[in-house]
Formats: structure tokens, sequence, C-alpha cells
């Protein structure tokens, strides 16, 4: 399976709390919700179509808890993401999650890379990572991410976490797709293509 990950983040890279003024507040963080004003009917087509093509998704779990929470009580088939999500496999990145309710969940735990792995060896299929952010820097570092989705709103926050460290691996993206919504939302697609070059030193 290609191994996706799909993360909304504003112009200065934040992607804590997104969708509610309380969804988030680690680490003090007090401007949540930012995203939902943004994302106009155009733009929920484009995120329940990514929701669509998933065979499967993976989480960290702190994400699963969120989600499971929101999208697991929603039994409403009409629903692109509440739909994917309650009816396809779903693996949690979890050394002390022992009993998940929400159905067809599988815990990942032990050597993360050889699990992984075995997941995108399958033949065919999408295996998607949403938000998470400490999985998907994992993933990143550790060269498993086939193709990146960034969904990028015009807003600076100023504060939160943001996807990508101050420090960290250096890698050279290919643009594979980018598309604007009408509010101003662009969808970017890339994959991973090995080091970046630099330029030589002048003189």
């Amino acid at each position: 399976m290609k191994l996706t990950t799909v993360t909304h983040v504003s112009v200065d890279g934040v992607m804590q709390g997104l969708g509610g003024t309380d969804e988030d507040r680690r680490g003090g963080f007090e401007r949540g919700g930012w995203a939902l004003p943004l994302l106009d009917e155009e733009g929920a087509t484009i995120v329940g179509e990514i929701f669509q093509r998933a065979d499967a998704f993976l989480f960290g779990r702190w994400t699963y808890e969120v989600f499971a929470g929101y999208w697991g009580a929603i039994a409403d088939p009409a629903n692109p993401i509440a739909s994917a999500l309650n009816a396809r496999p779903k693996y949690v990145v979890s050394s002390t999650l022992t009993d998940p309710k929400w159905a067809d969940t599988t815990i990942l735990s032990g050597d993360l890379t050889e699990a992984i792995s075995v997941l995108k060896a399958r033949p065919a299929g999408e295996l998607q990572v949403h938000g998470s952010g400490t999985l998907v820097r994992w993933l990143f570092d550790n060269q498993l991410v086939d193709e990146i989705v960034l969904l990028i709103y015009p807003v600076v926050i100023g504060q939160g976490t943001r996807l990508f460290p101050e420090t960290g691996s250096d890698t050279a993206l290919d643009l594979v797709d980018s598309r604007p919504t009408q509010n101003g939302v662009t969808v970017q697609v890339y994959r991973p293509a090995g080091r970046p070059e630099y330029a030589a030193g002048a003189g």
C-alpha cells in the first residue's frame, strides 16, 4: 500500500487545534478552530474524496482517540469521512492502548518499522495518516512516506505545534498536484525525492 500523510496546516506550518477551540489545548495552545472558517464546500468535498480513497488508516494514539470519539459516533453512511473511517481497517501506534473500542482497530507496538513495512508491502491500496504529527515526523525521518498531502490555509497562527520541527531531516519533494479552493486553501501533493540539491558556495 502507498503510505500517504494528510495534514492541514497554516501558512506558518501549525497543525494543532484546527477543528475547534477546545480540540487541542496542549502546551497552552489558545488559537484552536482556525481551519473550519476557511474550509468551504469545495474544500470539504476535496477532504471527503481524500478519505474515501483510503483503504486503511494509520494513527498516533492521541489523534486516534480524538477521531474515535467524534467520527466513530457518526453513523451516517452519507458522510464521506465517517463512512470511510468506520468501515475500513484502522491501525494505531501505541504502547499503552490495550482495549480499543472503535471497530476494526489493530494496535501496532514493538518494531514499528517492521509493522508498517508489512502494511506497505500489501499489493495495492492507500494507507492514510491524518493528523498524528509525532507519527508523521517519525515516518518521514524513516523514509516510510510515499506521498504528502498538505492542505495549506491562508492564515498565520503564530503559536502551536508545527508539522516539521526547527531541525530535522532534509528531503527534496516533487510536486505532483496543486489546486486552490475559492477560500484560498491550497491542496498540495508531493512525493519525497531524496536529498535536496544545495548550491555550491560562491568564490
